[in-house]
């Protein structure tokens, strides 16, 4: 039997590899994405065959990513309960779409992956090989009992990997878990389990990756510019980057000044609740810069439009249905309302917030002959109001004189 593996080289993965060899009697070939995980990168090759990998397949996707899934994605303003940005969300169909690929061209038997029973990620990656490879199976051993029986705790795989000599960042002394990628960091388990427990209290400062606390950001605020092209941020500081270039260039920036910290509370699609704490300082920027650039060149009700999908466009991201046909059709209603946001954005960073400074575009639909407030320069009779606010009223008038019949008045 062959399995293609989703590898990271953390505890969980690391685990899973050496397990499925041995219970599976399989060859093993790990899979990892670059999608922006950096230096977690380093030696995860040599790890993997180590672990009993038979290869291991490391592909460098962030363009891919930056360009075909999280700049769709803000081009749709989609923001999970109004909180998360969705950045492992929308890293899993892209790992799961090369993985069936892969799987295909060495005639795997199946792929398999280390999400738990409990999380959104074993959908993600089973949505995905279903919509594209529905031949492939997929194996899930957190949601094997002996596996689980093995392993009830992060304490009996940590103790698996040390008598295995598997190298592992995860320890007692740290016990949480991450998931890296270009769009964010994302931590859980452990101790952030309790709700109550403070993430950015200063003992957990080393727990951060990606950006400072805000309280230790410098005390100058810093600009930047953004230039927007049909909802697509090509420029940063006038120097025309790639989409992955954008991130990268904005997570420092972001990063520098305590900016994309989310610790939330969210609801999970297997139905329970689950504690997340986020970094994610590009997309914070990018997501803020993207608004502002559509409240000058969007038209109202396209935008309204647009906005009250948001919710649902964002549900299925974080479900999982990034290969479904709704939210294809979805993407395409987005694509329309995004032709004329082009303009420029000016940013101020300081200490955790993002502070509009400036919005201009040749598309602008702000016409200041039209909002001005002096009469005289103004091209907008106020007197036309009048008739505007007896039409919108008739209705409201009717109901009143209906009301006060009922009540003997």
């Amino acid at each position: 039997m062959k399995i293609i593996l989703a590898y990271s080289g953390g505890l969980d993965t690391s685990v899973i590899l050496r397990w499925l060899k041995e219970n599976y009697k399989a060859e093993i070939i790990a899979f990892c994405a670059d999608i922006g995980q950096e230096e977690e990168l380093a030696g995860l090759e040599e790890k993997a065959l180590k672990t009993g990998a038979s290869k291991c397949v490391i592909e460098d996707l962030q363009e891919e990513f930056a360009r075909d899934f999280i700049f769709p994605m803000f081009q749709a303003g989609a923001l999970y309960e109004n909180q998360y940005f969705l950045g492992t969300s929308i890293a899993r169909p892209l790992i799961a779409k090369r993985m069936v690929e892969i799987a295909r061209a060495e005639k795997a038997d199946a792929i398999a992956h280390g999400a738990t029973g409990k999380g959104n990620d074993q959908v993600r990656f089973e949505l995905t090989a279903a919509a594209l490879a529905p031949e492939v199976k997929v194996i899930a051993p957190w949601r094997e009992e002996r596996f689980r029986k093995q392993f009830p705790g992060r304490k009996q795989m940590i103790a698996f990997a040390k008598k295995n000599k598997i190298p592992v960042e995860a320890s007692a002394a740290k016990p949480y878990s991450m998931d890296r990628n270009l769009l964010h960091i994302s931590f859980e388990s452990g101790v952030l389990e309790d709700p109550w427990f403070d993430a950015s209290s200063k003992k957990m400062r080393g727990m951060y990756k990606l950006s400072v606390a805000p309280e230790d950001a410098p005390n100058e605020s810093e600009y930047v510019d953004l230039a927007f092209e049909n909802g697509n941020c090509v420029e940063v500081n006038g120097k025309k980057l790639s989409p992955l270039g954008v991130m990268q260039t904005l997570n420092k920036l972001g990063g520098k000044h305590g900016i994309g910290r989310v610790d939330i509370v969210e609801n999970r699609f297997v139905g329970m609740k689950g504690r997340g704490v986020y970094e994610t300082p590009g997309g914070a920027i990018l997501h803020f810069a993207h608004r502002q650039m559509e409240t000058l060149t969007m038209d109202r009700e396209v935008m309204h439009l647009r906005d009250s999908l948001i919710p649902k466009y964002s549900s299925l991201v974080y479900n999982g249905f990034w290969f479904s046909p709704e939210r294809e059709a979805l993407q395409a209603l987005v694509t329309e309302t995004q032709r004329d946001v082009t303009s420029l954005v000016r940013l101020k960073l300081y200490k955790g917030n993002i502070i509009v400074a400036g919005r201009k575009s040749p598309k602008s639909l702000y016409d200041p002959k039209i909002a001005t407030m002096e009469g005289e320069e103004s091209s907008y009779d106020q007197g036309d109001a009048t008739g505007f606010i007896r039409l919108n009223a008739l209705r409201l008038k009717v109901r009143a004189a209906l009301k006060s019949k009922g009540r003997g008045d």
